[in-house]
């Protein structure tokens, strides 16, 4: 089975070989056709995605010639034979036939689904469990290896958000089973490389004072009204100031309730 992965470097992968086209923009043609898979990809918006607003006369055959060389590409790895098309001619563009389970976004969406389901059911082990595995499927950012254009970078930016969704979920899950101790590094590297994240951040400050630290729970609150002032003139949440006057009252660790996701 052919199968293709965009939660990471755009690769095409049939029985064990990777058998990626390499020009970079057959490989941005190749990226939309995936991310659209299922639905047709009309001429006009290849050529947006390839040129912007300013194409060449020869525009449209380019396309067609990029279109030969996937074909090209899939029939010698048996992609396609004469008994299976893949890669589908339609009025004004182009259909890529992707089957349930080939393509690694739709997996990872569907396994989001699943962790929010089970969440939502009062069972974290086994939300935390499925979201483990949908962000695992994660190798780096979306098209690693793909020029973007405005299409695509659509595209990327849904399915960053859902990763950060199924993080936060997970985390919830995490929170609710108990394991804040473990939560701490990986909390404090999150509001390190999204700093404007206030979700993140009251985790951390959660994570640390069920932890019996307290003033390093303190700590991280005066670091996120420093970095929101600093950069957007903002003061905390209210949800955060409440919180944050949780820790200096509290006796020992905040209530869960505190833990639950926005």
């Amino acid at each position: 089975m052919v199968r293709y992965e965009i939660l990471g470097s755009l690769e095409v992968i049939h029985e064990g070989r990777i058998c990626t086209p390499t020009p970079p923009k057959v490989r941005t043609v190749l990226a939309l056709l995936v991310m659209r898979a299922n639905r047709v990809v009309l001429v006009d918006s290849i050529i947006r995605e390839l040129w912007g607003d300013d194409p060449a006369r020869s525009a449209v055959t380019t396309v067609q010639t990029y279109i030969y060389h996937l074909r090209k590409l899939f029939a010698k790895e048996g992609i396609e034979t004469p008994d299976r098309t893949v890669l589908e001619s339609r009025a004004r563009g182009y259909l890529l036939r992707v089957e349930p389970g080939q393509l690694d976004a739709e997996v990872f969406e569907t396994l989001l689904d699943q962790g929010r389901t089970h969440i939502e059911s009062d069972r974290p082990e086994e939300g935390a469990e499925v979201l483990r595995r949908a962000l695992a499927m994660w190798t780096g950012p979306v098209g690693a290896n793909v020029t973007f254009g405005p299409a695509l970078e659509a595209h990327a930016i849904h399915l960053q958000e859902q990763w950060i969704r199924a993080l936060e979920l997970r985390i919830q899950a995490d929170i609710t089973l108990g394991r804040h101790r473990e939560l701490i590094g990986e909390l404090r590297y999150l509001v390190g490389t999204y700093p404007l994240n206030e979700w993140f951040h009251r985790q951390l400050i959660v994570a640390l004072s069920r932890s019996g630290r307290r003033g390093e729970a303190l700590q991280a609150y005066h670091h996120l009204r420093r970095v929101l002032s600093e950069e957007l003139g903002l003061d905390p949440s209210p949800d955060l100031q409440r919180l944050q006057r949780e820790v200096l009252a509290a006796g020992g660790p905040l209530r869960p309730g505190l833990a639950r996701a926005s």
